[in-house]
């Protein structure tokens, strides 16, 4: 992409056939920052203005970090601009750890869906 004169490099761009839009994908080696948010954002409007083709969605995005920190993922409400966080794992967890935290992640997005049944999302 360029912008001003200055080339900008997005990681990964791929098509979903069924939700027909761009999906953006950042990869970042350590933490999740607040100014990820700013480059993906950066990044999608280009995408909606210059790549986005009639009867498309708007482009979303995914930010992979290394960690997160979810209490700042939510303080940035990222998925009302159709941004998303993740982590991923650098290394496998041994059995017992990835079972529990696969079970409490499960939790999590049981409270997150009950949540939203509640606020009529």
């Amino acid at each position: 992409m360029i912008l001003d004169g200055k080339d900008y490099y997005l990681d990964l761009l791929f098509y979903h056939r069924k939700l027909k839009r761009l999906v953006a994908i950042e990869l970042k080696l350590g933490e999740f920052k607040p100014a990820h948010k700013g480059q993906m954002e950066l990044y999608l409007k280009w995408l909606d203005k210059y790549e986005k083709q009639e009867g498309e969605e708007k482009p979303i995005g995914l930010i992979l970090c290394a960690g997160k920190n979810n209490e700042l993922v939510e303080m940035l409400e990222m998925q009302k601009d159709g941004i998303m966080v993740a982590e991923y794992w650098t290394e496998l967890l041994p059995k017992k750890q990835l079972e529990e935290k696969l079970h409490s992640l499960l939790i999590e997005v049981r409270q997150r869906l009950e949540e939203r049944k509640l606020l009529g999302l």
